[in-house]
């Protein structure tokens, strides 16, 4: 029941958090470290007034296995949303993140030793081309529009050779963090609710060298456009509502994601985590409006067929009318 949850927190919060993320991003695309800092902040407030209870509650993991997975866990946040500042369009954004399936199961084989089945091979090859397809098709469709308006001489392409570099990194370091996340859980015992305060609640001293980027974009969410929030109808400026949601959506996202990692392999979590990176394009598209073209059929074939290989589904289905008839044999 419990992994049942988690994914469901996961494909609801995240959904719904890269929502308001485009939101944000296409009106102040540099406000990456802003947003970091938000969610770091909530998440960490959270869990010191209930998991931690006021300081009270000592870690059931030490504090230095803590102190190596958050440094991972803080370089791949900064780093994965700073890299909107380079010239990388959002679904552009989601083809590196897509390809932590391959990350996680190479380093997996190398650092694990670990082996899998030829269906689980081909079920993840098939997930992250029916992905890549989607996401590289829609990264066109961005570049064609914004090619026009935006000089793409040398400086350009510079700076998203650097995106490209900095989204590549980050990949490889959140498939190791996932990695060094499992063998923690095998030593110490599964502790979700404190792997995620601590995760959010070491690193922000870290936001100190960001201070100046990050009071620079509260200025300019306070002369945003105001907006009344529907039920309770405060007025807010409308940037600032944006991240608030942000915010809640991305607590819950992670949430989901922490407890997932207790319940289940890490190959596992990251197949769900890419799952709901793919149902995210899609709803994006939808709500922004953007071309759905055939590739993208495509890749949403290519997605749930892959899927279907990996859960083998075909197996249990064929388990659950297998019953039956011994049980019928044996009476």
């Amino acid at each position: 029941m419990r992994p049942a949850f988690a994914v469901g927190l996961v494909f609801a919060g995240c959904c719904s958090n890269v929502i308001f993320l485009e939101l944000l991003v296409r009106k102040h695309p540099g406000c990456g470290n802003i947003v970091t800092f938000a969610q770091f902040l909530f998440i960490a407030v959270e869990g010191f007034l209930f998991e931690a209870d006021l300081g009270r509650k000592h870690p059931a993991i030490p504090i230095r296995y803590y102190a190596i997975m958050v440094t991972m866990f803080f370089t791949v946040s900064v780093v994965n949303n700073y890299a909107l500042n380079l010239n990388i369009a959002m679904p552009l954004h989601m083809i590196f993140r897509s390809g932590s399936l391959i990350a996680n199961m190479i380093l997996g084989i190398i650092i694990l030793k670990k082996r899998y089945s030829v269906f689980k091979y081909t079920s993840i090859a098939l997930v992250s081309v029916g992905i890549f397809i989607c996401t590289f098709m829609s990264a066109k469709q961005v570049t064609s529009q914004s090619s026009s308006g935006e000089n793409d001489g040398f400086q350009a392409f510079a700076w998203w050779f650097l995106g490209i570099g900095a989204l590549t990194f980050a990949l490889l370091m959140s498939a190791r963090m996932g990695i060094f996340q499992e063998t923690l859980y095998k030593q110490f015992g599964k502790h979700s609710k404190e792997a995620l305060f601590y995760n959010h609640a070491l690193p922000l001293p870290g936001f100190i060298f960001l201070a100046s980027d990050i009071y620079d974009h509260a200025v300019l969410f306070n002369n945003s456009e105001l907006y009344q929030v529907p039920v309770v109808g405060v007025i807010v400026p409308i940037m600032w509502f944006y991240l608030l949601m942000n915010v809640i959506t991305q607590y819950v996202c992670i949430r989901g994601v922490f407890i997932l990692t207790t319940e289940c392999a890490s190959l596992t979590v990251t197949l769900v985590v890419t799952l709901r990176k793919f149902v995210s394009l899609i709803f994006s598209i939808l709500y922004f409006q953007n071309p759905f073209t055939r590739w993208h059929w495509l890749g949403t074939l290519f997605v749930f067929i892959g899927t279907l290989m990996y859960t083998e589904v075909w197996n249990t289905l064929g388990a659950t009318k297998g019953q039956p008839q011994k049980e019928a044999k044996k009476s």
